[in-house]
């Protein structure tokens, strides 16, 4: 068998390709923790500082700080004078890695390289032996996943006046269900500014529904409820209005679900639904560009989650054709694909049956 000849070229170009894809993932680790540290916001408020200075103003330790600023140096992120000693974060830089850029806050994204490389080894297990990781081993995901939403989903308003005259509707006052609430982000949001509606949110994780009633209690909220269940349990004709942000590709029985959702819904009932804008070919996502992270994502979170509890396992891109053919075989009628100014990530759908 004739040996390929080698391009040269392409090898050397691959090479330093992959060599930039590690240094970025270590570098990760960085950006994390300034994140998490709110370094990056405090200097964002400094004139340039020495490290001294810096420590100083978050109370963190400098020999820390000094070798955190190093690495940022070296990384592009923040700027030094050697001659003065000080450092600072240009201006240009804020709109990307401090909490003021909200979903636009790359140190958010950051802090899933630590997070999902914990459970790397019952990957490695799953890829030999099958099943999948359980959700009780992505503790620390689940963690780091309401910050992300809270910025995701920020705005609330536009999302739910995706579905026309929707927002009349919650003002006067309708019931609401939010599956895979997490901590609460969007139901304290929906049951904050609409107090004649009610709202509950489910969940399958009890210290996410106890998260969110604190929230609940924090905010002073007696039209928020937030139960343990599963979606598919929804009681029929419950509900005049479902959310479903970015969790149906997660569960075991999505297909179910979504029946249980169609049931659960009363005439006029709407299902808002927000799924990654991906489609179901990979040679499609190709050019998309957080897609080898999201897919990376479904390895160590959806896919293999769903596959754990012996689910489907569909992953993040079961792509638009596949979720319109679940949404019309659970019985929805009319559904419309709907986009949001500001996240890019996102497919949103309207679906109603009447």
């Amino acid at each position: 068998m004739a040996v390929a000849e080698i391009d040269a070229q392409r090898a050397e170009e691959f090479g330093g390709r992959m060599v930039g894809v590690i240094d970025g993932a270590m570098f990760a680790l960085s950006i994390s923790v300034g994140h998490r540290l709110g370094i990056y916001d405090t200097m964002s408020e400094l004139d340039p500082a020495t490290s001294s200075e810096i420590a100083e103003r978050t109370g963190l330790q400098e020999r820390y700080l000094r070798e955190w600023l190093a690495a940022q140096l070296a990384g592009g992120v923040v700027e030094h004078d050697p001659d003065a000693g000080t450092w600072w974060l240009p201006r240009e830089h804020t709109f990307v890695l401090t909490r003021r850029a909200g979903a636009n806050n790359l140190g958010i994204l950051a802090g899933a390289v630590a997070r999902f490389g914990e459970v790397e080894d019952d990957v490695v297990r799953a890829f030999r032996e099958g099943g999948g990781v359980s959700w009780s081993k992505l503790v620390r995901v689940q963690e780091w996943q309401p910050e992300l939403s809270y910025e995701i989903f920020a705005d609330v308003d536009s999302l739910l006046s995706l579905a026309p005259g929707l927002v009349d509707r919650l003002r006067a006052g309708i019931d609401v269900v939010d599956i895979g609430c997490g901590t609460g982000h969007a139901a304290l949001r929906v049951a904050d500014g609409y107090p004649a509606s009610n709202v509950l949110g489910i969940d399958q994780g009890p210290n996410q529904i106890a998260a969110a009633r604190a929230g609940a209690e924090q905010l002073r909220l007696d039209n928020a409820a937030f139960e343990v269940r599963d979606a598919a349990d929804l009681e029929p004709g419950s509900a005049d209005l479902v959310l479903a942000f970015d969790v149906i590709h997660d569960l075991a029985h999505p297909y179910e679900t979504l029946r249980a959702i169609r049931d659960a819904l009363r005439p006029g009932g709407v299902l808002l639904m927000a799924e990654l804008a991906l489609s179901s070919r990979p040679e499609e996502n190709a050019g998309h560009p957080f897609a080898a992270a999201l897919y990376t994502v479904s390895l160590f979170h959806c896919m293999t989650a769903s596959l754990s509890e012996g689910g489907e396992g569909l992953g993040v891109a079961w792509g638009d054709d596949n979720i319109r053919a679940a949404l019309a075989d659970a019985g929805f009628v009319h559904v419309a694909g709907e986009s949001l100014d500001g996240d890019p990530l996102n497919a949103y759908y309207v679906a109603t049956f009447d």
